[in-house]
């Protein structure tokens, strides 16, 4: 009886090393340069261009004090000489600003646009000076990285940044699998996924995260059977272990 208790206890702990373990080095470090992983292109930084639904942000300065009442009288600002409001791009890719015909801004970086509805003012006030900025600069995180929505807050803001406001990927996060969901205007969505653990990443197209992108990381397919330490996968091999011989020894005395 001794003999098939040993027996019993070898397999069942051969078998609970197989079903579990812990995660490696390999599997969740970032910013790895292994011959396994992918090898990304580096590519151009394009700055974001503004779509259907985004809200500018504008502002007119000017020395014209009468003008400069004309414009507040349709804003609660209590400056003088500037105006400020927000105002959302049309599914026609307009923008309905005072005093002004549809303006067309889908497609135009913030600098193009401001430069746009600069020119526009200045045909009513020489002297006009127009500063734009995009409103809803925010993305999203969802998945074993938590979930919000987060601010960019500034320019060529990148994936390791936005992870770090969203504290970071959970041990059991698939960075194999990061995906990328990136909207363009009325058109189709664009999905980008990739291995956030290749150094590769770095000025590729997945680098940079824009206004409006959401960004999900799945649970591994294998978490359930791993641990996150070996402290911890030492003490549930220990338990099974204690378990088991716990058992065996009340198999006698069960006439098994």
């Amino acid at each position: 009886m001794k003999t098939m208790n040993w027996i019993y206890l070898g397999c069942l702990s051969v078998l609970a090393l197989v079903l579990t373990g812990c995660y490696s080095n390999k599997e969740i470090a970032l910013l790895q340069d292994r011959k396994e992983l992918p090898v990304y292109d580096s590519i151009e930084y394009q700055p974001y261009r503004l779509q259907v639904n985004d809200e500018i942000i504008y502002r007119v300065i000017t020395m014209d004090e009468t003008i400069a009442k004309t414009l507040l009288a349709n804003n609660n600002n209590s400056y003088s000489g500037q105006y400020a409001n927000s105002y959302r791009i049309y599914s026609d890719g307009t923008v309905d600003l005072p005093f002004m015909e549809p303006i067309k801004l889908e497609g135009l970086t913030e600098v193009e646009a401001q430069d746009t509805i600069r020119r526009y003012f200045r045909e009513l006030i020489p002297d006009a000076d127009v500063k734009v900025a995009l409103y809803n600069k925010s993305f999203t995180v969802l998945g074993e990285i938590g979930a919000g929505v987060r601010y960019v807050y500034k320019e060529r803001m990148n994936i390791f940044q936005a992870l770090a406001m969203s504290g970071n990927i959970q041990t059991t996060g698939d960075r194999k699998h990061v995906r990328i969901v990136r909207p363009h205007g009325n058109a189709e969505p664009e999905v980008l996924e990739f291995d956030i653990r290749a150094n590769t990443i770095i000025n590729s197209q997945y680098y940079y995260i824009y206004p409006n992108d959401l960004i999900y990381v799945s649970r591994e397919r294998s978490a359930f059977f791993k641990q996150e330490s070996y402290t911890a996968f030492l003490a549930l091999i220990t338990s099974s272990v204690s378990l088991l011989v716990t058992v065996l020894n009340y198999i006698p005395d069960l006439n098994f």
